[in-house]
C-alpha cells in the first residue's frame, strides 16, 4: 500500500536520508494518481521539493515538533504499532507471512534502528528487485469494495435497517440497495424456544390453524420497529439458493452467537458494539444474552439506556437490540450495555471506538476514526487505528450529493473522518471492512427530507410507483448509472445503467449524450432503500407503461383489466381463474366470483389469453395475493366500493356477496375486510324461516345499512326496501306494548318455536318453554297439540324487537294472570320492594340466576336466596324459561337493578308449617290400619305397604288408595349377598306383595329428587320409603353426602347411561357416576355397556372422590389391580379390546384403552376400505373395538387397528388388504396407500405398518409436472401398481397408463418409416433448417431443411418457427446406417391428413350435444340389454298403448295441412305426452313436428263462416280446448294417456295447480281394477311435482303413491324421475332407503340397478360403493341367485366406464373354478372378454374351455365359435389351429368311446 510505504519510510529513516526517500516517493505518486485518473498522462515527477511539508509527512495533523530536542521522528500511530507488536506477530504467524519492514515492524530482525541493515539492503537492491517491489506495492493497493448480490458470501456481517415485516420473516434494508430476510427461527434462542413450545402445544391441529396461532402469539411488529438498526450475519445468498434449488434471496441471521463472532470477554471495550437478545425483563432493566462463549457472562441493559420511543414494559423475551458497550462490572460478570441510539448517534459526541485489543472488534455498527490514505472523486480508502483497511464506496461516501471540491476537501489524504462500519469482507486477503460516511447512518437514524422544522419521511412525499415528470440529472457514474434530483430536499434518486433504456447502454458521459448532466427525464420510482437513503428509479418505457408495479398500487374496489393466465381446479374441486393484471402481479378469481350465475363449463368462457374486466375484492401484501371478482353486478356497479367501515353510513345502499348462508341469516362480504350480517328477518318483506332455502352462497344482494360500528368492525344490513312498508303492519307493531293480551294464527311450527301471525303481517314468536308453567314434558305435550293454521288466543306480549319487527310471546298462565290484572312487570317502574312477582329463568350461573319479566326487565336471584333443597341440585334444579315466583327484596333505582328471593319471610314460615302439620289428609283403605292420615307419616314411621308395580330401578307401592309411595332400588337391600340377581335386583319382588317399610321423606316427581318430610308439596304427595332393616332414630341415620369419605365401599345401582359415564344411585338422596373404564375389570364388557350394565344393575363400588358442589360421587367398580390397570407388557398381538376416542387428528385418531395405555390408529388401520377411512367420522368419547397389531415395548409404542376384518370377522370383504410384509406384494399388483413422505427424488407411500413403497419422480404422472411437490401431500390416498419388489422398499408407479394398462410405448428409431406423418416439436432453429423431435418417442429426432419448410420460399426461418412449436411433419427419408431422418413440413405433405382430422373434429363437435343428451339413455339401454331380470323404471306396453299406437299409424298416413294441437313438453327427460308411459311414441313425434310447422305459418284473418259440428275432428286432430278434453273423457274415463295429455294442456297454460287437480280427478275416476292406468297417472303427477313442487310436496306425493301402488314400482319410477331431472343425490338417497327395506332386498335386480347407478350415473361415480354392495346383496338375496348376481356384478366391471376389468376377471375366475361345468358362466365370461378384453385373453379362455369335459354338442359349439372369432380378427393361422384342435378332441373322444 503506497500510503503506508511512505509513512514507514519517513518514520524510520534519519534526516540525512530524507532526500532519496522523498525522490523515491515522488516517483511513485504519479502512477497512483494516474490510476485514479484512468490513465491520463502526467507531468514530470516533482523531485525538486523534497523538503516541502506535504513531502516530509503526509500525516502532518499527527506530528508535533518539540523545541527542546525531545521530539520523536515517529508519529503516534507508529508508536501504537510498535506497542502492539506482539499481537501482530501472532497474527502474521497464523497467516504464514513475514513482515518486510515496510511498516516499521519488520520480522527480519529486531534492530531496526541500526544503519548497517539499510546499507545492506541498499547494496543488494537491484533494478529487478526494485521492479518487483513496485509490483508488490501495486498488488497491495486497497480496492474499494461495495456490496452486491454477486459478491456477497455466507459469513459476511452487514449493518441493516428494519424495512418491513412478513408473516414469517423480518425484512432488512442493506447497503447498496440490497434486501435481506431474517426468518423467525434466526433471531434468538429465546424466540426459537417460544416457537417450539407453541408448535408442541398445537400438535395435532391442522397446519393452517397452527400458522394462525403462531402469528397471533409471535408478532414481529411487537419485537422490532421500522428503521431500527441491526447487525446481521449472511447465512445464504442467491447463488447458494440456485445451487440448493431454493428461493433466490439473501438469508440473514440476527443470532448473537453469529453476529458477535470473534468477540471475547477480553476484547469488550468501551464503545464497542455487540448485539444481544433479551433473556428476561426485570424491574430496572433487561438481562441480555450476547452469545459469547464465556460461561456466566451476561449483559445488562438498564431501562434508562433504552431509546425513549421504546416501551420498556412491552419488551418481550427474545427481542434483539444492537447495543453499545458502556463498561464492565468490577467482578467481570456483567457487561453494561446501552441501546439508546439517539445518544449513540449524536453527531456532536459520537461514541467512537478508540481502543481495539483485536481486529475482531471492528464489526458493523461501530463508529471509528478513519484515517484517509487515498481518495478519488467518489471513493475513499483508509486505515482504522492502523490495524485494518477500510473503504467507502460511491453510495456511502455521499459524493454524488456534493461537489467534487467539497468532497475532496473533506476527505483529503491524511485527514481523519468519522465513519460507521457497515459490512465486513470475509473473502479479502487482508482484513478489510466497508464503512459509511452518510450522516443518517452515523446518527443511526432515517434520512428525512424537507426544511429543518418540517422534516418528514421521503416516502410521504414521493411514494413507490409514483412518476416524476422532470427528474434532473445531477451526477453521472459512467459505468454505474445516473443520480437525479427529484424535486425533494436532501434525497436523490438513482437509476442503474440497465434501467435507462430498453436497449443496452454501454457508457454514460457527463457532457455528451441524452443523459448528460442537466438533462431532464420522465422517471418512475421503483423502490427506496432506507440504508442508502436513495430512491431507485427506472426510465424504461415498459416500466412507465405498467399500470401497477406492486400490490400496494392496487386499490381495493378498483376496476382493473387483465388477461386470463390459467384456469385451474383446487383440491376440493372448485374452479378458479388466474388473471395477469400486470407484470409479476397475478389476481385470483375464486369459483364464487366467476360469474353472477353458476357456470357449467367455465373453460369455454375463460380461455387463456382472453381479456377480462374485474374489480379488486381485497389485497394481501404479506401473502402477495390479490382477489378479484368477475361478477357483472359488482364490476359494473356505480356504487362506491365499501372498503372501510369508516366510509359507510347508516342508510347507505350497495351490493355485496353472500359468503356464508345459515338458517338464521347470512354473512355478506364487501371489499377488503368489510363484512356485515344479514339476519333472516331482514332478507325479505315476506316471512322467511330458513335462509338456506331462498339464498345461496355466492349470490349478490343489494343491501341497506341498518347500523355500523367502525370501532368494533360490525355492521348490520337489510335487503328490505324501505319505501315498501305496510302502514297497517307498522301501526299495529307500534301499538303493541309489553303486557298486552293478543291472539293470532299459527303459521309455522318447529321443534323449539311457534310462529304466530298477529295480523297485518306482524310476526310473533312463542318459545316452547313459554307454553305452560309446568315441566318440560308438559311443554312438549302442549307443543304437540298445536297445529299450523290453528288459532292461539290470550297470549302475552313479552317484548318487541324493532330491528326484526318481531314480538316475543308467552302462554304461561302465571304471566297471563298478572297481565290481565295489570300486575305483570313490564318496566322497571313496576318493581316494588316486598312484592311477589312471576317471571321465568333467563340464564344460570354458578352463583346466581337471572329472572326475566316483561319488556326485557331482569332481576337477580342469588344462590343464597334459593330454597335449601335447590342449592345442592345441578343448575339448582332450574332450566331456561322455567316459571319462577319470587319476592323483591331490594331495589337500586340509580342502576335500575333489583334483587329477588325465593325464601319465605320469617313471620310467614311458621304459620305455614303449623297449618300443614295440624291438618292432614285422611287415608282411604290404608294397607296398614295404624295409618289414619298423612299426619301419621313422619320420618322413621314403620308401616306395611302393598307393591303396586316393580320397575328396573324402583318399586312403586300403595300406602292407601289415596296415598302413594316409592322405594328406590338402593333402599331395598342391606347387604350385597341379599341381591340374588345382580343384573336385575328387583326381579325377586312380586306385585301385590306386602312389605314393611319406613318413611324417609318425599319424592319430587317433576325433578326426580329427594325432599325432606317437612317440605310442602301438592295435593297428592309421593313418599320416599326404605325397606332396609334397622332403626331410624333421626335424619342423621340416612346416608348423606357429607357422611361419605373417599375410599368407602358402597352398593350402587345403575340409574342411566351417559356418553362417558354410568350414573348410579347409592341411596334415596345420594347419586354418583362411574367412568366406563371404571365399570369392570373385564374391558370386553364395555363393547355394549347398556346391555351388560342395564338400568337397575347392582355394583360394588368404591368412592374415588366426593364433589359436594355438584352433589355427586365419583365411583369405581373395578378392583385395585385388574385389566383396567394393565400395562404394555400385559398386551398380546391379536387381542381385541374396547377403547375410547380421546383425540381426532387429520390423519389418525387417538384412543385410550385405560389410563395407562393410549395409542393412535392411523388411516390404513381405520377401515378395510380406504374410501371410508375418515377420522372425521369419529367423535371424542366414541367407544370402539380395537385390535392389537404391534407391540414395541422398548420404545413404548403400540400399533392398533379398527379394521372390521380384525375386530369383527376375518371373513368380511376387504377392499384394501392389510400389508404386513413386503413378501405379500406381487409385480403388477394394483394397490392403494397413503403418502408418508415427500422427498426431492420421489414420494414414499405407506402400504402397511412396516411396509413403505417408493415412487420415483418419473413414475408420478404420465404428463410432465414442473412443480410436482404441491400435487402430493402427506396422508394423501393414491393408487399405484407395484413395478419392483427388489431392494429395501418396493417400487410403485402412479402413472395412469401403467395402473390402468393404457400405456403407449414410446416410438423408437426402428419404428419410423418414410412417408409417415408424425407430430413433432421444434427443438432448435438453425439458419438452414430446424431440428425436430418426434412426440412420444425415445429421442427420435431429425432435420428439416429450409427447402422443405414450406411450399413457398422461406427467407427467415425464425419468422416461421421457434423452439417448442408443435408441428406435423412428414418423414421423407430414413437413413438406418447413419441414424438420420429427413423431415418435410410443407403444407402439401400433411394437407390430406389435416383435412381428415378437421372433418372428424367437426363431426365430433356436431354430435357433442346429442352424445351428452344420450348418455343416460345409452346407459339405460345397455343395462336393460345386459340384464333381463333388471326391472326398468319404464312400464311395459299396455293393451291400450298398442291400440293408441295403431291409431297413430293410421293418422300418420293421412295427408293434411291443418295445424295439429301441441303434443306437450319434454322436460328433464319426461315426455308429457305419455311416451315414457309407452303411449303412442310415433304420434307424439309426428304431432310435435306438425306443431313446429304450424307455428311457422302466418295466421290468416278470420272470415265469417257457417258454424258446423266438428266433433269428428277430435279423432283426427286431438283435443284443442278444455271442452274437447272433457268431452273425450266422458267416453274414455279410464284412459291414462288422455288424462296425462289433459295435464300437459294445463301445464302449457302455466296452470300448475289445475294440472294437479286433473291428476287427482283421474286417480279418483279411473276404475280401481285399472292398476296400470293409475300407475301411469301417479308417475305423471310425480313428474309434475318434481318439476314445479317443493321438496315436501314431492315427498308427500311419493309416500301417497307408495300406499296406492306397488311400492317397489313407485320407488323405481321415482328414481328414474330423479335421474332424468339431474337430481342424482336424491336418487342415491332413495336407493339407500330401498336397500334398508327388507321387502325389497331379496330382489337381485335392485342391487344390480343400484350398482349400475353408482358405477356410471352418479357424479362423481362411486365404484367403491358399488362394489361393496355385492357383499350386502349376498346376505339378502336367496342362495339360489347368488351365482347369477355375482356374475352380473362381474360383468358390470367390464361394461362400466368406471369399472375395473381386472377385478371382473378375478370374480369370473372364482366363479368358473367353483362351477367349472356351468357353460353359461363360461359363455358370459367369453363374450365380455371378446367385447372389452384383449385377443390373448379370448384365446386363453377358448383353450381352457376346450380342455374341459365337454359333451359333443357343446364341444362343437365351442370350436365353431372359436373358429368364427379367429376368422373375424383376420387370424387364418388361428382358424387352422382351431380346426386341428377340434379334430384332436374328436379323436380322443372316439378312443374313449371305443374303450
Amino acid at each position: 500500500m503506497p500510503a503506508l510505504k511512505r509513512k514507514a519510510d519517513q518514520g524510520t529513516a534519519h534526516s540525512k536520508k530524507e532526500k532519496p526517500v522523498a525522490t523515491d516517493r515522488s516517483a511513485k505518486r504519479p502512477r497512483k494518481s494516474d490510476a485514479a485518473a484512468d490513465g491520463a498522462p502526467s507531468a514530470k515527477p516533482p523531485v525538486v521539493k523534497p523538503d516541502s511539508t506535504a513531502q516530509r509527512s503526509i500525516f502532518k495533523d499527527e506530528e508535533r515538533s518539540f523545541p527542546r530536542g525531545g521530539a520523536s521522528v515517529l508519529t503516534p500511530l507508529e508508536h501504537k504499532q510498535i506497542q502492539i507488536k506482539a499481537n501482530q506477530d501472532v497474527l502474521f504467524e497464523q497467516a504464514g507471512q513475514k513482515r518486510t519492514g515496510d511498516d516499521g515492524l519488520s520480522d527480519e530482525g529486531s534492530d531496526a534502528g541500526t544503519q548497517e541493515r539499510p546499507k545492506e539492503n541498499k547494496k543488494k537492491r537491484s533494478k529487478k528487485t526494485k521492479t518487483a517491489n513496485d509490483d508488490e506495492e501495486k498488488e497491495r493497493v486497497v480496492r474499494v469494495e461495495s456490496l452486491s448480490s454477486k459478491k456477497l458470501v455466507a459469513g459476511t456481517m452487514v449493518l441493516g435497517q428494519v424495512a418491513d415485516f412478513t408473516s414469517r420473516d423480518l425484512v432488512l434494508a442493506l447497503p447498496n440497495n440490497l434486501v435481506g430476510y431474517v426468518p423467525l427461527t434466526a433471531i434468538s434462542d429465546k424466540l426459537t424456544e417460544r416457537l417450539e413450545k407453541m408448535l408442541n402445544d398445537d400438535e395435532g391441529s391442522d397446519a393452517e390453524s397452527a400458522d394462525e396461532h403462531e402469528l397471533s402469539d409471535v408478532n414481529l411488529k411487537n419485537l422490532f420497529v421500522v428503521g431500527q438498526y441491526l447487525r446481521a450475519y449472511v447465512t445464504s445468498t442467491p447463488e447458494d439458493a440456485v445451487a440448493a434449488k431454493t428461493r433466490k434471496r439473501i438469508e440473514l441471521s440476527l443470532h448473537p452467537k453469529l453476529v458477535n463472532q470473534g468477540i471475547s470477554k477480553s476484547s469488550l471495550t468501551v464503545n464497542s458494539v455487540v448485539q444481544a437478545s433479551v433473556i428476561s425483563n426485570e424491574d430496572h432493566g433487561l438481562v441480555m444474552d450476547m452469545g459469547l462463549d464465556e460461561p456466566g457472562l451476561k449483559g445488562f441493559l438498564s431501562k434508562r439506556e433504552l431509546d425513549p420511543k421504546v416501551d420498556f414494559a412491552s419488551i418481550q423475551e427474545g427481542t434483539v437490540f444492537m447495543c453499545l458497550v458502556s463498561g464492565v462490572n468490577p467482578d467481570g460478570r456483567i457487561v453494561k450495555l446501552s441501546a439508546d441510539h439517539q445518544k449513540a448517534g449524536n453527531l456532536k459526541k459520537l461514541s467512537t471506538l478508540t481502543n481495539a485489543p483485536t481486529v475482531d472488534v471492528f464489526l458493523p455498527g461501530a463508529v471509528v476514526d478513519l484515517l484517509v490514505t487515498d481518495s478519488t472523486l467518489n471513493t475513499v480508502t483508509g486505515k482504522i487505528l492502523g490495524l485494518i483497511d477500510a473503504t467507502v464506496d460511491t453510495v456511502h461516501s455521499g459524493s454524488y450529493a456534493t461537489t467534487g471540491a467539497d468532497f475532496s476537501e473533506k476527505c483529503k489524504i491524511g485527514t481523519k473522518v468519522k465513519a460507521r462500519i457497515i459490512f465486513t469482507c470475509p473473502n479479502s486477503e487482508t482484513k478489510k471492512v466497508g464503512v459509511s460516511l452518510l450522516e443518517h447512518v452515523l446518527s443511526l437514524s432515517t434520512r428525512m427530507s424537507g426544511k429543518p422544522k418540517e422534516r418528514k419521511n421521503p416516502l410521504d412525499t414521493l411514494s413507490i410507483s409514483s412518476f416524476v415528470e422532470e427528474a434532473k440529472v445531477v451526477t453521472v457514474a459512467p459505468k454505474a448509472g445516473l443520480y437525479f434530483d427529484l424535486g425533494i430536499r436532501d434525497v436523490l434518486g438513482f437509476a442503474h445503467i440497465s434501467r435507462l433504456k430498453e436497449e443496452k447502454v454501454e457508457m454514460l458521459s457527463e457532457t455528451t449524450g441524452e443523459f448528460k448532466i442537466g438533462t431532464k427525464h420522465r422517471t418512475r420510482i421503483i423502490g427506496y432503500n432506507l440504508m442508502d437513503g436513495l430512491y431507485q428509479l427506472s426510465l424504461e418505457q415498459k416500466i412507465l407503461d405498467q399500470p401497477f408495479l406492486c400490490i400496494e398500487d392496487i386499490k381495493v374496489g378498483q376496476v382493473v383489466k387483465g388477461k386470463v393466465q390459467k384456469l385451474f381446479a383446487d383440491k376440493k374441486g372448485s374452479t378458479g381463474v388466474l388473471v395477469n393484471i400486470s407484470e409479476g402481479i397475478i389476481g385470483l378469481v375464486t369459483e364464487l366470483h366467476l360469474s353472477d350465475v353458476r357456470l357449467q363449463h367455465p373453460e369455454r368462457k375463460f380461455r387463456e389469453g382472453a381479456t377480462v374486466t374485474a374489480r379488486v375484492l381485497s389485497t394481501d401484501v404479506g401473502r402477495h395475493e390479490v382477489l378479484l371478482t368477475l361478477k357483472k353486478s359488482l364490476v359494473n356497479s356505480d356504487v362506491q366500493p365499501w372498503a372501510e367501515y369508516s366510509q359507510i353510513t347508516e342508510g347507505a345502499t350497495g351490493p355485496g356477496t353472500l359468503v356464508d348462508v345459515r338458517h338464521s341469516g347470512a354473512l355478506v362480504r364487501f371489499y377488503g375486510n368489510v363484512k356485515a350480517w344479514l339476519p333472516t328477518a331482514e332478507m325479505s318483506e315476506a316471512y322467511i324461516e330458513d335462509a338456506t332455502r331462498h339464498f345461496q352462497k355466492g349470490q349478490v344482494v343489494n343491501v341497506r345499512v341498518l347500523s355500523v360500528d367502525p370501532a368494533a368492525g360490525r355492521m348490520l344490513v337489510s335487503c328490505k326496501d324501505p319505501t315498501v312498508i305496510n302502514g297497517e303492519k307498522e301501526a299495529l307493531f307500534k301499538s303493541l306494548k309489553p303486557g298486552d293480551i293478543v291472539k293470532g294464527v299459527v303459521v309455522e311450527k318447529s321443534l323449539e318455536t311457534v310462529a304466530v301471525d298477529l295480523g297485518h303481517g306482524v310476526k310473533g314468536v312463542l318459545r316452547v318453554g313459554h307454553l305452560t308453567d309446568g315441566s318440560e314434558k308438559k311443554n312438549l305435550s302442549t307443543m304437540s297439540r298445536i297445529r299450523v293454521g290453528g288459532p292461539l288466543e290470550d297470549v302475552v306480549v313479552l317484548e318487541k324487537h324493532s330491528k326484526s319487527h318481531t314480538v316475543h310471546l308467552s302462554n304461561k298462565p302465571s304471566l297471563r294472570k298478572d297481565a290481565q290484572a295489570h300486575k305483570l312487570v313490564s318496566y322497571f317502574e313496576d318493581v316494588h320492594a316486598g312484592n311477589t312477582v312471576h317471571g321465568f329463568v333467563r340464564g344460570l350461573l354458578p352463583d346466581k340466576v337471572f329472572i326475566e319479566f316483561g319488556g326485557g326487565v331482569v332481576g337477580l336471584l342469588f344462590k343464597s336466596q334459593l330454597l335449601e333443597d335447590m342449592i345442592q341440585l345441578p343448575n339448582f334444579g332450574l332450566r331456561k324459561d322455567q316459571s319462577v315466583t319470587a319476592r323483591v327484596t331490594h331495589i337500586d333505582s340509580g342502576k335500575e337493578l333489583f334483587w329477588l328471593s325465593m325464601r319465605p319471610e320469617a313471620e310467614t314460615t311458621t304459620p305455614s308449617l303449623q297449618t300443614e302439620t295440624s291438618v292432614g289428609e285422611a287415608t282411604v283403605n290404608a294397607v296398614d290400619q295404624n295409618i289414619k292420615s298423612t299426619q301419621d307419616l313422619v320420618f322413621g314411621t314403620t308401616m306395611d305397604v302393598r307393591i303396586k308395580s316393580v320397575k328396573s330401578d324402583q318399586v312403586n307401592v300403595q300406602i292407601a288408595d289415596n296415598i302413594q309411595g316409592r322405594i328406590s332400588v338402593a333402599e331395598v337391600f342391606n347387604e350385597w349377598e341379599d341381591i340374588e340377581d345382580k343384573k336385575h335386583p328387583l326381579a325377586q319382588l312380586k306385585m301385590q306383595d306386602i312389605m314393611q317399610v319406613k318413611v324417609l321423606g318425599r319424592h319430587d316427581a317433576r325433578n326426580y329428587r329427594f325432599l325432606p318430610i317437612t317440605h310442602r308439596q301438592g295435593k297428592t304427595p309421593i313418599f320416599e320409603l326404605t325397606a332396609k332393616k334397622g332403626e331410624l332414630t333421626g335424619e342423621g341415620d340416612v346416608l348423606a353426602m357429607q357422611n361419605i369419605i373417599p375410599g368407602s365401599s358402597l352398593i350402587a345401582f345403575v340409574n342411566n347411561h351417559a356418553d362417558r359415564y354410568v350414573w348410579v344411585t347409592v341411596s334415596a338422596n345420594v347419586r354418583g357416576r362411574i367412568d366406563f373404564f371404571d365399570l369392570t375389570d373385564d374391558l370386553t364388557l364395555l363393547a355394549d355397556v347398556e346391555k351388560n350394565f342395564p338400568v337397575g344393575c347392582a355394583l360394588k363400588v368404591r368412592v374415588k372422590a366426593v364433589d359436594a358442589a355438584a352433589a355427586r360421587l365419583d365411583l369405581t367398580a373395578a378392583s385395585a389391580f385388574s385389566a383396567h390397570s394393565m400395562t404394555l407388557n400385559d398386551l398380546k398381538e391379536g387381542l381385541v379390546l374396547p377403547a375410547r376416542v380421546t383425540k381426532i387428528n387429520a390423519s389418525s385418531i387417538v384412543v385410550q384403552i385405560n389410563k395407562n395405555i393410549a395409542a393412535p390408529i392411523y388411516l390404513q388401520q381405520l377401515s378395510d376400505d380406504y374410501d371410508t377411512a375418515k377420522p372425521s367420522g369419529y367423535k371424542t368419547g366414541d367407544i370402539l373395538r380395537v385390535c392389537v397389531v404391534d407391540i414395541d415395548t422398548p420404545n413404548k409404542k403400540l400399533g392398533l387397528s379398527a379394521r372390521p376384518s380384525r375386530v369383527l370377522s376375518s371373513s368380511l370383504s376387504i377392499k384394501d388388504p392389510e400389508i404386513t410384509d413386503k413378501s405379500q406384494l406381487k409385480i403388477h399388483q394394483v394397490i392403494r396407500g397413503y403418502i408418508k413422505r415427500v422427498d426431492d427424488n420421489g414420494i414414499y407411500v405407506r402400504l402397511g405398518l412396516r411396509v413403505d413403497a417408493f415412487v420415483r419422480v418419473t413414475h408420478l404422472s404420465d404428463s410432465f409436472i414442473k412443480e410436482w411437490k404441491p400435487q402430493f401431500q402427506v396422508d394423501q390416498l393414491v393408487t399405484g401398481k407395484i413395478i419392483s419388489t427388489d431392494g429395501k422398499n418396493p417400487q410403485m408407479s402412479l402413472k395412469r397408463s401403467v395402473v390402468e394398462g393404457t400405456y403407449v410405448k414410446q416410438l423408437e428409431f426402428s419404428d419410423v418409416t418414410a412417408d409417415q406423418i408424425v407430430t413433432a416439436t421444434v427443438r432448435r432453429v438453425l439458419e438452414h433448417g430446424v431440428i425436430l423431435v418426434v412426440a412420444n418417442s425415445n429421442n427420435v429426432s431429425g432435420m428439416c431443411h429450409i427447402s422443405q419448410l414450406a411450399d413457398n420460399r422461406v427467407k427467415n426461418i425464425k419468422d416461421l418457427y421457434k423452439e417448442g412449436d408443435v408441428v406435423k411433419a412428414k418423414i421423407l427419408r430414413v437413413d438406418q446406417k447413419q441414424r438420420r431422418i429427413s423431415f418435410g413440413l410443407k403444407y402439401s405433405y400433411v394437407k390430406s391428413d389435416e383435412e381428415q382430422n378437421d372433418d372428424e373434429e367437426m363431426n365430433d363437435a356436431s354430435d357433442l350435444s346429442a352424445a351428452d343428451s344420450d348418455d343416460q339413455s345409452m346407459q339405460d339401454e345397455v343395462s336393460e340389454d345386459e340384464d333381463a331380470e333388471m326391472r326398468s323404471v319404464k312400464s311395459a306396453e299396455s293393451e291400450h298403448g298398442s291400440a293408441a299406437e295403431a291409431d297413430a299409424r293410421s293418422e300418420d298416413d293421412d295427408d293434411t295441412e291443418l295445424a295439429r294441437p301441441s303434443a306437450g313438453l319434454s322436460t328433464s327427460g319426461f315426455d308429457w305426452t305419455g311416451a315414457t308411459l309407452d303411449f303412442d311414441e310415433r304420434q307424439a313425434a309426428s304431432e310435435s313436428s306438425s306443431d313446429e310447422d304450424a307455428s311457422k305459418k302466418k295466421k290468416k284473418p278470420k272470415k265469417a263462416t257457417i258454424k258446423e259440428d266438428r266433433t269428428g275432428d277430435l279423432d283426427a286432430y286431438g283435443p284443442q280446448s278444455i271442452v274437447d278434453y272433457e268431452r273425450l273423457l266422458l267416453g274414455q274415463p279410464n284412459s291414462a294417456e288422455l288424462w296425462v295429455r289433459y295435464m300437459v294442456f294445463q301445464r302449457d297454460l302455466n296452470e300448475i295447480e289445475k294440472a294437479r287437480q286433473i291428476a287427482r280427478r283421474a286417480l279418483a275416476t279411473i276404475n280401481p281394477r285399472e292398476e296400470k292406468e293409475k300407475l301411469d297417472v301417479w308417475t305423471a303427477l310425480l313428474h309434475l311435482e318434481n318439476e314445479f313442487g317443493s321438496n315436501e310436496l314431492v315427498e308427500d306425493t311419493f309416500k301417497e303413491a307408495c300406499q296406492y301402488n306397488d311400492s317397489r314400482e313407485i320407488h323405481e319410477r321415482m328414481i328414474k324421475i330423479y335421474v332424468s331431472s339431474g337430481k342424482l343425490d336424491k336418487a342415491d338417497n332413495l336407493y339407500q332407503s330401498m336397500i334398508k327395506n327388507k321387502s325389497f332386498t331379496p330382489t337381485p335386480s335392485l342391487w344390480l340397478s343400484y350398482a349400475t347407478f353408482l358405477m356410471g350415473t352418479l357424479q362423481p361415480p362411486s365404484a367403491a360403493r358399488a362394489r361393496n354392495l355385492l357383499a350386502r346383496a349376498t346376505q339378502s338375496v336367496p342362495d339360489s341367485q347368488h351365482r347369477h348376481l355375482t356374475e352380473k356384478f362381474a360383468a358390470l366391471e367390464f361394461k362400466s366406464p368406471n369399472g375395473d376389468s381386472e377385478r371382473g376377471r378375478t370374480i369370473f375366475e372364482g366363479l368358473v373354478s367353483t362351477w367349472p361345468n356351468k357353460g353359461d358362466i363360461w359363455d358370459v365370461y367369453l363374450s365380455l372378454e371378446m367385447a372389452h378384453g384383449g385377443q390373448d385373453n379370448v384365446r386363453d379362455l377358448f383353450e381352457r374351455m376346450s380342455k374341459l369335459k365337454l359333451k359333443k354338442k357343446r364341444a362343437a359349439t365351442v370350436f365353431s365359435k372359436w373358429a368364427s372369432w379367429e376368422e373375424s380378427v383376420g387370424n387364418n393361422k388361428g382358424v387352422d389351429k382351431v380346426r386341428t384342435l377340434e379334430r384332436e378332441w374328436a379323436e380322443k373322444r372316439q378312443e374313449k368311446d371305443e374303450e
